[in-house]
């Protein structure tokens, strides 16, 4: 894919980033990504700055490859986090769950090209005034944090109110998916729950068999009313969260308690019916484990010669 503006930006081979999930999203995961010619991620979530330095440079002696970390701005360690991304001299940070406007300078200042995952179009334009270098536009459809809208509807959207290059993420695991977002004006995909399944990805093998066998209708919403809602798989503990969330008299409180470290629980500890399998709707179309070569080479010739390219 020939003078691809995100390739360009990012100085990878196809135009294919890995997802920045939590607790999943580590350094051999990233590096395998990026050694298949994407862009692969290191999760920060709430990691402190010394737990992501030893990512990152784990990673480095993976790679000679770029590759990137995600920030969470609501982790209570994300100055730590961007002092470190900055002295390791990472050329490019995605980041979620906040408002990047604090850190933006700092990053830039340091040579790092910043990508802000959105769900909305406000939100794109705001991030753009802010000075990202581009957007994530995620639709509901994928795992994790989620926000309202679908990826069919935001990124056509997102791509007619900013300038910058826009990155497709949420129900894309294919060449078709891939096609798709190209034709809404997206210029590259990011791809969470189509990892999760590959060779390389250190999740639980209780978490990545459940993915695999994951059919269309097998994801559910919770945490609406906590104003964070997030979507995993169908299992005893998103079933139970369900019905008490929809009991109006559960204080919020309970919630929150039942689902702290629910995601650690399914992706470190493997236990699959009390902890939460994040991923998106496309697990039902995501049967096989490949490498990540194999996906990420797959779905890109598949895309070019759906486009006719």
């Amino acid at each position: 894919m020939e003078k691809n503006p995100i390739c360009e930006l990012l100085g990878v081979e196809y135009p294919v980033i890995q997802g920045g999930m939590a607790w999943i999203a580590d350094a051999e995961l990233a590096a395998a990504v990026s050694n298949a010619g994407g862009l692969g991620l290191i999760a920060a979530m709430n990691s402190n700055g010394e737990q992501l330095r030893e990512q990152i440079k784990k990673a480095k002696a993976l790679t000679d490859k770029p590759f990137g970390v995600n920030l969470m701005l609501m982790s209570p360690f994300i100055e730590e986090a961007v002092e470190v991304v900055c002295e390791e001299k990472i050329k490019v940070v995605t980041t979620g769950a906040g408002n990047p406007a604090k850190y933006m300078e700092k990053l830039k200042n340091a040579g790092v090209t910043v990508i802000c995952v959105v769900a909305s179009v406000p939100l794109a334009v705001m991030t753009e005034r802010m000075g990202a270098s581009a957007i994530i536009a995620e639709g509901c459809e994928s795992g994790g944090h989620v926000g309202e809208t679908t990826t069919m509807a935001l990124v056509p959207q997102v791509v007619d109110a900013v300038n910058i290059p826009v990155i497709a993420a949420g129900g894309i695991a294919d060449g078709r998916g891939m096609a798709a977002a190209f034709m809404l004006g997206a210029k590259a995909v990011q791809m969470g729950t189509r990892f999760l399944t590959a060779r390389e990805c250190n999740v639980h093998p209780n978490y990545k068999e459940k993915v695999l066998k994951a059919k269309d209708r097998d994801t559910i919403v919770t945490g609406k009313r906590l104003g964070h809602p997030v979507r995993a798989l169908k299992n005893r503990m998103t079933r139970d969260f369900n019905e008490m969330e929809s009991d109006s008299t559960t204080p919020a409180e309970v919630l929150e308690k039942m689902g702290a470290g629910a995601l650690r629980r399914a992706a470190i500890e493997g236990d699959v019916k009390t902890g939460s399998c994040m991923c998106g709707q496309i697990a039902g179309l995501v049967n096989s484990e490949n490498t990540c070569e194999e996906i990420i080479t797959g779905i890109c010739r598949d895309a070019l010669a759906l486009m006719g390219a």
